[in-house]
């Protein structure tokens, strides 16, 4: 299958991302595009899925992008990297459960290379770690569903500032916490997009 393989260097804005990836979702459904899988990050932003409840914003004086992807609020920005794709699923026999468990293999098998273990969880759609006898998450992920096309993608923290989660309850989740790569192992994770783009072409 033909994906293009799309890197942003600079930081890139929030909505015109979104926008790109509903262009590039419509020539798909056109059969006039390539699929694409785009590694990027935003500057400093929360947004929030179709899910989220106000109450779940802690501190009123942030904005809240509303996003058309599912789930509820997360934050972007820089230390944090960002995986977008847009996947006919109709070349996948629409399903759309497959897509998420490949998506959490790929990221799984990432961490792994960096002799992290980390896990998904059926109760809690992302990926997780144990630090400090305590369960938090170090990979989102969120979907959007339209034409048979899937879009929007997930993140992977990586040396982001988590002070940021203090002023919403990430994903509508309370009880459990968010943490980085650089937490969880101090080491050199400048190759990690290369291989998170092998994983998941291969997944």
């Amino acid at each position: 299958m033909n994906i293009e393989i799309k890197k942003s260097l600079k930081p890139v804005n929030y909505n015109k991302a979104i926008k790109f990836l509903e262009k590039r979702l419509l020539g798909i459904h056109q059969n006039k595009s390539n699929e694409l899988l785009w590694i990027l990050n935003h500057p400093s932003i929360y947004t929030g899925g179709t899910n989220y409840k106000k109450n779940e914003i802690l501190d009123n004086s942030i904005k809240v992008i509303d996003s058309s992807r599912g789930g509820k609020l997360t934050w972007h920005g820089s230390g944090q990297l960002v995986c977008y794709f847009v996947l006919d699923l109709k070349k996948r026999n629409k399903d759309i459960r497959l897509l998420i468990k490949k998506i959490e293999q790929t990221i799984i098998e990432t961490i792994n290379s960096y002799k992290i273990e980390s896990h998904s969880d059926r109760q809690n759609i992302g990926i997780w770690v144990y630090q400090n006898n305590k369960k938090k998450k170090v990979a989102a992920i969120g979907i959007k569903l339209k034409k048979w096309i899937a879009y929007h993608g997930f993140s992977i923290n990586i040396d982001n500032n988590l002070e940021k989660y203090k002023a919403i309850i990430p994903c509508g989740i309370k009880d459990k916490g968010i943490t980085n790569l650089k937490k969880i192992s101090n080491q050199d994770y400048k190759s990690l997009e290369d291989k998170l783009i092998e994983n998941f072409i291969l997944n």
